[in-house]
């Protein structure tokens, strides 16, 4: 009884303050200034035409460098941990094989996610997208593929590699921002081409191949160390 009262006082004191918020909540009509400064000068200055893309990727991008060293440790983590499990217990129990319709589609579908994960981040300068989705999605088709086939591995030195050398040349294209242009992370250390065009913005398309195949190859190792595990 005590339990209830105490969790009806919590949803109520919630609905309080949010209740209180959505009354009092305006839509914003127009941009702040500091939104404003950024819709009106990333055109001339970076080149981009998926605004939040230059942001992401050039104005904040010490921040996005903290998001990218924040899964690998996760990553590093994961790993860590289920191999100290996987020493303690070992599972051999036989699983059971999926379906030829199942395989079939899988193997189809496969080289198809993994080409729309690329063009995510190949494309994220100019339309909604960018590294950390196309990584995720690049990651959906190993996970189709380790949920399909019972013995399918994915090759981990070969996942470290890429992991290793995207991250590695996403730290050098950011020293060279500072060298040759404004700052780390500067795309200008490339061309800005014509807006609108797939090779433009400069080094942002660049950055954000790094960022997915990193991403990518991150979340892979962490779906193959759970794969382990079962």
């Amino acid at each position: 009884m005590i339990k209830r009262v105490i969790s009806f006082m919590v949803l109520l004191g919630f609905a309080f303050i949010f209740g209180k918020m959505l009354i009092n909540w305006l839509p914003m009509s127009e941009l702040n200034g500091v939104a404003r400064a950024y819709v009106e000068r990333e055109p001339q200055e970076l080149g981009a035409v998926n605004v939040v893309t230059a942001i992401v990727v050039t104005y904040r991008g010490l921040d996005t460098l903290g998001e990218v060293s924040v899964l690998f440790l996760a990553a590093t983590g994961v790993a860590l941990l289920l191999r100290r499990r996987k020493n303690s217990t070992q599972n051999k129990e036989n699983k059971r094989p999926a379906s030829e319709f199942l395989k079939t589609g899988s193997s189809l579908l496969m080289p198809f996610i993994v080409m729309f994960g690329v063009y995510i981040f190949i494309n994220g300068h100019l339309s909604p997208g960018g590294g950390f989705q196309g990584g995720a999605v690049i990651a959906s088709a190993m996970l189709l593929m380790l949920l399909t086939f019972p013995d399918y591995r994915l090759n981990h030195t070969v996942l470290g590699w890429v992991e290793s050398a995207s991250g590695v040349s996403y730290v050098l294209v950011g020293v060279l921002g500072l060298l040759l242009a404004g700052g780390f992370l500067d795309n200008r250390i490339l061309p800005l081409g014509t807006y609108g065009a797939i090779l433009s913005a400069g080094a942002i398309p660049l950055i954000y191949v790094f960022i997915g195949l990193k991403v990518g190859a991150e979340l892979a190792g962490v779906l193959e160390n759970l794969k382990q595990e079962q």
